[in-house]
């Protein structure tokens, strides 16, 4: 039997969280954090997916302009790489110096002021939520690409492979990363081999995924402008999206943990920058079309092996990955949430850690959202689209910014230099940000301009709540010293019982005075229960007064809340204390026979009065014996 106090004070800021341990500290929990080959599979999985629709992103955008257009993607993709290696470069010297994670959203915080830093992570976590919804749909979109039949399913397929995403996830990062890692390794071996196989042939294998299907490409241009190369160099970008969640996520890794990272993101930025300049080399090496209703990464899987075994493999590995590129928000989310939660930023509940060092509750809410955004966009992945990478756009500007500003005051051996190519890279960022979101602003960016403010606003709310609360609690003020104050404690009852007993009990040690009350009803089968109890209670004898608390409806907790307000009012200097007995079933169906009495009077109870609540929980197990009859307990079966 155990006791369970609810105070009616609300919780502090800060109170009841866990304190990031310190980085690179080893301890039992190593084997529930990352090294750098799981890192890879957890947090990589969003961009190495983004191979499959990045290129293709360029390419649709050039062939406007016809195969004269197509003829500069590989210097776009060029330029999309060295935007890379700086976003790599700048995301190590990023997880250095904020160990801690989170990413923008910290460098932001301590260079560029706390509502910049609110904008920044604004903006990752609806970067986040979307690349959940895109990968998820791009996913199941190549499936019923292949199976036409489950179209009309395709909804419900995606829910199904969100829920499966978050059960590994709530199983820990690890056990995400290992299941993960087979999936992500036929992917990338799968591309490479492509790409090597396609260098050593001097024209097309197979044509027979494009044959029969409409040209995309567009006719009688001759000259390409630099507003056409600019808006394919910024669709071409959406290839980077996922470069920022390994620095997110930086206490996910095993210590250390600031090293593991650095080296999960040289290899993440490495073989990025292979398979997508290798892909684009091949894209102008078979001359390459657009066509409608067929991928480019099939086009050119076709091209290198053939329409053969090969082929599908290269297919079936893009749809798992795309499918399982989800993992990256579910790795990289919950952390940033929990960073936000221990700034009084978020509610407090997603700091907290469960065994397996998994934030449950930001992974469970980032399903929730997702899942709501699958079932509003009919599981179509072209909706989502055009409300992707905008966000993660202006994370990337913010960082860089922050990091210059990082290096000028610092200013290590160097500065000069690691600035200049922070600065470049945030000029590049930011103008992908300005043209994405212009270009798409029709398509539906536009709700993206819109919730980013709405978020921030909302952090700020939540922050200015818990300044009240602290205020109120006198936060960081030396209290007044404790005091002894009389204590009267009231216990609701219904009848005698082995549980009224051990109520009694209880009460009475903790305790100076103790009331019984008990709810009666005018109804004449009430009365009689009440008199029956009256009787019973003379001869039982228990040393307690029973008072007697008439209701003319058949309300329980407001009757106990109005006698203990009234208790409150005309006993200033006593504590008031309602101790509720309730029976705690054996096992977890026998709940739904309970009547939840005693729910209803501590809800009450909290509501109306500033009484302290004390709900005993009297176990039915074998050795406690069983509980008295039905009507005995507050909350019996």
């Amino acid at each position: 039997m155990t006791a369970h106090v609810e105070k009616p004070t609300a919780t502090a800021p800060g109170e009841g969280r866990e304190e990031p341990p310190e980085p690179g500290a080893h301890g039992a929990g190593d084997r529930h954090q990352l090294t750098a080959l799981q890192g890879v599979a957890a947090l990589s999985l969003d961009a190495m997916a983004s191979v499959a629709y990045g290129p293709e992103s360029i390419v649709l955008v050039l062939a406007a302009a016809g195969g004269y257009g197509l003829g500069f993607t590989l210097p776009v993709t060029l330029a999309i790489a060295a935007l890379l290696a700086v976003l790599v470069a700048s995301y190590r010297q990023v997880i250095a110096a904020f160990p801690d994670g989170g990413g923008s959203y910290a460098v932001a915080k301590r260079h560029l002021g706390r509502r910049t830093s609110l904008v920044a992570a604004a903006s990752l976590i609806l970067d986040y939520v979307l690349n959940v919804a895109v990968s998820v749909t791009a996913g199941v979109a190549a499936l019923t690409s292949a199976f036409p039949g489950l179209h009309e399913e395709r909804v419900w397929i995606c829910l199904g492979v969100l829920v499966l995403v978050t059960a590994v996830n709530l199983r820990g990062v690890v056990d995400s990363a290992k299941a993960f890692l087979v999936p992500t390794a036929l992917f990338v071996g799968s591309v490479l081999a492509m790409i090597a196989v396609g260098l050593l042939r001097d024209g097309p294998v197979s044509t027979a995924s494009a044959d029969g299907h409409p040209s995309a490409l567009g006719e009688g241009a001759t000259a390409v402008g630099a507003l056409l190369l600019l808006k394919a160099f910024a669709a071409g970008c959406s290839a980077l999206t996922g470069v920022e969640a390994v620095a997110n996520a930086v206490p996910a890794f095993r210590a250390p943990a600031a090293r593991r990272a650095q080296r999960t993101e040289v290899a993440l930025g490495a073989l990025l920058g292979v398979m997508l300049i290798g892909l684009s080399i091949l894209i102008g090496r078979f001359h390459l079309q657009p066509v409608e209703g067929v991928t480019v990464l099939a086009q050119l899987a076709d091209a290198s092996f053939g329409h053969n075994a090969a082929f599908y493999v290269v297919q079936f590995a893009t749809m798992v990955l795309l499918a399982l590129a989800a993992n990256t928000s579910f790795g990289g989310l919950p952390v940033l949430m929990s960073l936000l939660a221990r700034d009084n930023h978020l509610p407090h509940v997603f700091a907290l850690k469960a065994d397996r060092q998994v934030h449950r509750h930001g992974v469970v809410w980032l399903a929730l959202v997702s899942a709501a955004l699958l079932v509003f966009s009919g599981g179509d992945t072209n909706t989502l689209v055009p409300l992707f990478a905008i966000g993660v756009f202006v994370g990337f500007t913010i960082c860089q910014v922050g990091m210059v500003r990082h290096w000028y005051g610092e200013r290590p051996e160097g500065w000069p230099y690691k600035a200049a190519l922070n600065g470049f890279g945030a000029v590049l960022t930011g103008v992908c940000a300005v043209v994405v979101t212009a270009t798409k602003f029709t398509e539906g960016a536009w709700l993206i301009v819109v919730a980013l403010p709405l978020i921030v606003l909302a952090f700020e709310k939540v922050h200015r709540a818990y300044a009240e609360i602290g205020e109120r609690l006198e936060l960081g003020r030396v209290p007044q010293p404790p005091h002894r104050a009389r204590s009267l404690v009231v216990v609701p009852v219904s009848g005698l019982s082995r549980l009224t007993s051990q109520a009694l009990t209880a009460a009475r040690s903790l305790g100076d005075e103790v009331l019984a009350v008990t709810v009666t009803h005018p109804a004449p089968e009430d009365r009689q229960a009440a008199e029956a109890l009256r009787r019973d209670w003379e001869l039982w004898r228990p040393g307690v007064e029973l008072v007697e608390l008439p209701s003319e409806t058949r309300s329980l907790g407001r009757p106990v809340s109005a006698y203990v307000r009234e208790l409150t009012r005309t006993r200033p200097d006593t504590q008031v204390t309602v101790l509720i007995p309730e029976t705690e079933p054996e096992h977890l169906w026998q709940r739904m026979l309970q009547n939840q009495r005693g729910s209803v009077v501590a809800h009450a109870v909290r509501r109306d009065t500033d009484a302290v609540i004390c709900r005993l929980r009297f176990r039915l197990g074998a050795e406690t014996g069983p509980a008295a009859p039905d009507n005995t307990a507050f909350t019996g079966s």
